[in-house]
C-alpha cells in the first residue's frame, strides 16, 4: 500500500505550479505550506511569503487552523471517555451548571456525541456573534452563551438532522473544560497534544510561536487581525503547524495498536452519522467523503486570515496538510493532494462590471432570521461576508451573478419591478435561497 502512495504522489514541480498559479495569478494567497505524507515518507512545497518575524515559511511556521480544531475537541472527548469521566450519550447538561435550561425538543435532550457530530439542532453561531468585525468571537462571554442556551428553540430533534455548528462545538469544548475543572485549552495540550508530541498546537503562542506566527490576510489579501475565541474556544481557537497536523494525521490514522490515545482515536474514527451533502457523512468532528474509488477523512479550517485543509485517503494509506495565510480556501489543493484523482477547481473567466452597478448590490440579505449575506463594494470589487464568518471575495461572471473562488458557491442578484435590487439568490452546496435585502 506505502508502494501506491508513494508512486501517486504529485511531483514537487507540479505542487509548486498549483501553488505559484493561486498566489502569482490568482492572487487568493501570500503564502502556502503543502506537505503530502504517508507511513514512510513526508515532502514539503512551499510558495510565498509568511510575513512572520523570522520571515519563515516552512513546516514550522504557525497558523492558525480554525474549526480543524473540532477534531482536536472530538478526541478530548473521546479521551475522556476512555477514562469513564464522560459518556457519548450524557446530555450537555449534565456537564453544565444548573442554572442553565439547554433546549430539548420532544423530551429529547442534546447529547455530548450530537454535538461532537453536528446533529444537535444548535444553530451555526449563537445571537451576539457580530456579522463583521476584524475578531468577531473576541468579546463573547459565557453569559452570552448561558443566556442563549436557556432561550433557544431547537426546530429538530437532537441527533437527527445535520447543520453544521460552531456553537455546538465551542460548547461541546466549554462542557468538558468544565467536566474535568480545567481550562480548554489546558485540558487540549495535557490530554491530546502532549501525548501526541504536538508541541507547537495551542491557543497562546510561546515567544518562539510568535516569531513564527504567518502574517493572516482577508481574501483581498490585505493585513488580517487574528482571531481570539475565548468561550467557543473548542470549535476553531488553535494555532499549529503543518508539522504538527502531520503528525496528528499521523497519530490518528496510522499508527499501530500501542499507540498514545489508540482507544479515543478509535472511538473517533468509528463514529459515523448521515448528512444531507452529497456523498458525504459526518465523523466526530471530521467528514469522510466518498469517491474516485476512495474514501477521504477529512476537515478544513478558516479564520480571518488563514485557511487549513488536512486529510487522508483511507484506500492510499496517504495525506496532505495545506495552510495558506489568506482566508481563501485550499481545499481542492488538499483532495488533490490527498487523492491525485481529484482536480483543482476551475472558474468561469471574470467579466468586468461598472463600480456603480457594484454600489447597488451593496446591503443586507437576509438567509434566515438569524443569518445574513452582507455585501460591500470597494475599488471595483465585491465581497460577501456570512453572520460571524469571515470576508470572502465575489467575482463577476456576468452583471448580476458572481461567484466565490475555491468554495462552490454563486449568487445572483435580483430586481424588482422598479429595478432596484431587492434579493439574491444564493446557490451552494446543491441548494437554492432566496435572501431578501433588509430595509
Amino acid at each position: 500500500m506505502a508502494a501506491t502512495a508513494r508512486a501517486d504522489f504529485a511531483s514537487d514541480d507540479e505542487v509548486r505550479d498549483i501553488l505559484r498559479e493561486r498566489i502569482d495569478r490568482a492572487h487568493q494567497s501570500v503564502g502556502i505550506v503543502a506537505i503530502s505524507f504517508d507511513s514512510a515518507r513526508e515532502k514539503i512545497v512551499t510558495y510565498g511569503q509568511s510575513g512572520s518575524a523570522v520571515d519563515q515559511l516552512d513546516r514550522d511556521t504557525v497558523f492558525e487552523i480554525g474549526s480543524i480544531t473540532k477534531v482536536f475537541t472530538a478526541l478530548l472527548l473521546t479521551e475522556m471517555v476512555t477514562r469513564g469521566e464522560v459518556a457519548l450519550d450524557d446530555p450537555v447538561s449534565k456537564c453544565l451548571p444548573g442554572t442553565v435550561k439547554m433546549p430539548d425538543r420532544n423530551g429529547k435532550q442534546i447529547t455530548l456525541l450530537d454535538l461532537a457530530t453536528y446533529t444537535s439542532g444548535l444553530p451555526r453561531i449563537p445571537d451576539g456573534i457580530p456579522a463583521s468585525g476584524d475578531n468577531p468571537y473576541a468579546a463573547y462571554t459565557v453569559e452570552q452563551l448561558y443566556a442563549f442556551l436557556s432561550s433557544y428553540t431547537l426546530h429538530y430533534d437532537p441527533g437527527t438532522h445535520y447543520e453544521y455548528s460552531n456553537l455546538g462545538f465551542g460548547l461541546l469544548g466549554h462542557a468538558l473544560a468544565l467536566r474535568a475543572g480545567s481550562s480548554y485549552e489546558d485540558l487540549l495540550v495535557s490530554r491530546v497534544c502532549e501525548p501526541l508530541g504536538l508541541r507547537d498546537t495551542c491557543i497562546s503562542l510561546s515567544n518562539s510561536m510568535r516569531e513564527r506566527l504567518a502574517q493572516g490576510h482577508a481574501s483581498n489579501l490585505k493585513p488580517a487581525s487574528n482571531w481570539d475565541i475565548p468561550t467557543l474556544a473548542g470549535a476553531g481557537a488553535l494555532r499549529s503547524t503543518a508539522n504538527d497536523l502531520v503528525k496528528f494525521v499521523k497519530a490518528t490514522c496510522l499508527s499501530g495498536a500501542n499507540a498514545p490515545l489508540r482507544s479515543a482515536i478509535d472511538m473517533l474514527l468509528q463514529t459515523r452519522r448521515p448528512t444531507n451533502l452529497p456523498n458525504t457523512e459526518v465523523g466526530l468532528g471530521c467528514f469522510i467523503r466518498t469517491g474516485n474509488k476512495d474514501e477521504i477523512i477529512w476537515k478544513d479550517g478558516g479564520t480571518g486570515g488563514y485557511a487549513s485543509f488536512a486529510g487522508f485517503s483511507t484506500t492510499l494509506r496517504s495525506g496532505a496538510i495545506v495552510l495558506s495565510n489568506s482566508i481563501n480556501s485550499v481545499n481542492d489543493i488538499g483532495f488533490r493532494l490527498t487523492n491525485p484523482a481529484y482536480t483543482i477547481a476551475q472558474y468561469p473567466p471574470e467579466v468586468a462590471v461598472d463600480p456603480a452597478v457594484l454600489a447597488t448590490y451593496q446591503g443586507v440579505y437576509e438567509m434566515s432570521p438569524k443569518f445574513a449575506l452582507t455585501i460591500r463594494a470597494e475599488a471595483g470589487r465585491l465581497f460577501v461576508r456570512g453572520t460571524g464568518q469571515p470576508e470572502f471575495e465575489l467575482f463577476a461572471e456576468d452583471q448580476n451573478r458572481f461567484f466565490m473562488r475555491f468554495v462552490d458557491a454563486q449568487g445572483t442578484f435580483l430586481r424588482d419591478k422598479d429595478g432596484a435590487v431587492d434579493r439574491l439568490l444564493w446557490h451552494q452546496n446543491g441548494r437554492y435561497a432566496y435572501c431578501p435585502r433588509a430595509h
